[in-house]
């Protein structure tokens, strides 16, 4: 997973017409590292539907506060440069968790994509 480091990056990648989620995530967060182990094998399995990328709430904070980010890790998926769906809750995600959620984001961009 491609790691943004800029807003300017993070702009220009989730401005595209492709679906992008992006990851919220930190160094200290216990519960971002338990993904670790298989969000590469996660997104291996979504690399022809989308594109992952991280961001760490830390190294960017003035766009983790207008993107309204609160609890982590959090995931967003855009499209055109809109949110399209995010997925945050306060507990631990579990691989089946985040393989929903990118499901669900997947079938929203075609359903836009469509119109």
């Amino acid at each position: 997973m491609r790691k943004i480091t800029s807003e300017e990056a993070y702009r220009e990648q989730v401005a595209g017409p492709g679906l992008t989620v992006a990851v919220f995530k930190t160094t200290w967060c216990k519960d971002c590292h338990f993904i670790d182990p298989f969000i590469g094998e996660v997104e291996a399995a979504y690399t022809d539907r989308l594109t992952m990328v991280e961001i760490d709430r830390d190294e960017m904070p003035e766009l983790c506060e207008e993107m309204n980010i609160l609890g982590i890790p959090s995931f967003i998926a855009f499209r055109d440069g809109r949110e399209v769906v995010r997925f945050v809750s306060k507990l631990r995600k579990s691989r089946e968790e985040i393989e929903q959620f990118l499901d669900r984001a997947v079938a929203v961009s075609g359903a836009l994509e469509s119109r």
